[in-house]
């Protein structure tokens, strides 16, 4: 499984955002290398201001000091997991997308070996967990939500998963990865079957012709 993920994500190429000008900030997506592989994830500190008990892949904003975005995600997830940056194995990146809060955010994707003696940074993260990814690869999803940016749809899954809800901006990294990844029938612009979540529509503040190119370009039909 993960060598062929190895070999479609090396034939990717991902969407770049490069001359939309705004903040950067990159994440990382760690597979754990199990006989089972899992996704790892963080849940973001209830006392925080911002994005408070919400969860995420480990990452932020990129710093002076990061050579490229890649090295953010890994001095993040070192920070914040403490992980250390010399056992993960890079597989690629995925398409750039804009946050809520108009960061331009680039998702990386690496394994990394299991049982590894990670801690979460208390000042920014109150969980650490894993997640089987036959769960998302069997679309275990408990509904999708309908978000409406600039009067474009996107159909982004909820997944709740042991008390976690893994929703919004990493729920759609995770569609690409599954897409492109695994070739999994998952596309953010079309319509799935099961009950869907409508949230109010939004307005960006790009233009709508730049918004549009804001998230992961369309992959497949959905099933």
């Amino acid at each position: 499984m993960l060598e062929t993920l190895r070999k479609q994500l090396q034939q990717l190429t991902p969407q770049r955002l490069d001359h939309i000008v705004m903040p950067e900030a990159a994440v990382l997506l760690p597979i754990v290398e199990r006989p089972a592989p899992t996704l790892l994830f963080t849940r973001r500190a209830s006392h925080l201001s911002t994005h408070s008990g919400q969860v995420a892949f480990p990452g932020g904003k990129r710093e002076l000091c990061d050579t490229d975005l890649y090295a953010t995600a890994l001095r993040e997830a070192e920070e914040e997991i403490a992980l250390d940056p010399g056992l993960v194995q890079p597989l690629g990146r995925l398409s750039d997308v804009i946050s809520l809060h108009n960061i331009r955010v680039t998702p990386w994707v690496g394994i990394i070996p299991p049982d590894l003696p990670l801690i979460a940074d208390p000042g920014e993260l109150d969980a650490i967990f894993e997640v089987p990814l036959s769960h998302f690869l069997d679309d275990r999803r408990t509904h999708t939500d309908v978000i409406i940016v600039d009067g474009i749809a996107h159909y982004v899954p909820s997944y709740h998963v042991d008390g976690h809800v893994i929703w919004g901006l990493s729920a759609m990294m995770l569609v690409e990865l599954l897409a492109q990844g695994f070739g999994m029938p998952i596309d953010l612009y079309q319509r799935p079957q099961g009950p869907l979540r409508h949230y109010p529509e939004r307005k960006s503040r790009l233009s709508t012709a730049t918004a549009a190119t804001s998230y992961p370009a369309p992959t497949r039909s959905s099933k």
